[in-house]
């Protein structure tokens, strides 16, 4: 019976760890610029649909432009979040991994990539959601 009881008052904990946060919205963060040049503000667009992550990634490029990426490999677990933004230059790819947890209004997590000479490289980011 104890054993029932347990059991049964636990499957509400369960199910709610389940269930997904939704973080659907515009996040904005600010990287320094390469090279002491000014900081880059990032603009990051997410929407949840069903059990499905998708966005654009919007960033300051060379020249003033703003280049806007689509994300891939979204996904949502709870509040946690990952996706990956592929972007090519001159003939090479490369892939940012993001990953984080949503709480109070920001995103905060990692950023994991590779560099230019191949090796691993990981940085702390934080998105903030804008009303």
């Amino acid at each position: 019976m104890l054993g029932a009881a347990l059991l049964f008052g636990t499957l509400p904990l369960l199910h709610a760890e389940d269930a997904k946060t939704d973080v659907s919205g515009t996040y904005m963060w600010t990287m320094p610029g390469r090279n002491g040049g000014p900081d880059r503000t990032n603009t990051l667009v997410l929407k949840v649909e069903g059990d499905k992550l998708t966005g654009k990634l919007s960033a300051p490029g060379r020249g003033g432009q703003i280049n806007e990426t689509e994300i891939a490999d979204g996904k949502v677990t709870g509040a946690e979040v990952s996706f990956s933004v592929v972007r090519s230059f001159n003939g090479n790819s490369f892939t940012n991994k993001y990953s984080g947890k949503l709480a109070d209004g920001a995103i905060k997590g990692k950023v994991d990539s590779v560099n230019r000479n191949g090796d691993p490289q990981s940085r702390d980011w934080e998105a903030k959601l804008q009303k």
